[in-house]
């Protein structure tokens, strides 16, 4: 009688155990998302001269380096030097697509009166039509776009 009285007991203890409630999936769906920072990527755009950097910081500066230098060397050798001698600086819109695509835009900037936009931005475009592919950015493991303004040097020959 003792053992079914404890026994009796001990399912009635464990029966509360198990009646927790259950947060709702909607809650528990918010407080996931507010966790989440949104304006950061757990792994930026990468290229192929960066990936073997275990460091996220190095990682990214290699990127944009390479970004930069790359993008000098190709329009470095188009009209627009010729076209508009003033111009010693460009800002570049990067677009970079969750299928490694990639879009190069001019961006206005405060000397961006003294020249035609539409003109630079069609030498931009074709310059960089063969630009080697970049890897994209992720979040949470998911392939995110990523778009950010890029300033470019013109190099004076």
């Amino acid at each position: 009688m003792k053992k079914l009285s404890l026994l009796l007991l001990f399912l009635i203890v464990s029966c509360q155990l198990f009646d927790k409630k259950v947060p709702d999936e909607n809650e528990l769906l918010q407080q996931e998302l507010q966790k989440i920072n949104w304006s950061e990527v757990d792994e930026y755009p990468s290229v192929y001269a960066c990936d073997t950097m275990q460091n996220k910081e190095a990682q990214k500066q290699c990127f944009f380096d390479y970004l930069s230098q790359e993008i000098q060397q190709k329009i470095s050798v188009d009209s627009i030097q010729m076209l508009y001698p003033n111009i010693d600086t460009i800002q570049v819109k990067v677009t970079v697509f969750p299928d490694k695509s990639t879009i190069f835009e001019t961006q206005e900037s405060k000397d961006s009166l003294d020249y035609n936009l539409k003109e630079i931005d069609s030498i931009i475009q074709s310059s960089l039509s063969n630009f080697p592919p970049i890897e994209p950015a992720s979040k949470r493991g998911v392939k995110v776009k990523t778009q950010f303004i890029l300033p470019v040097i013109i190099k004076k020959k």
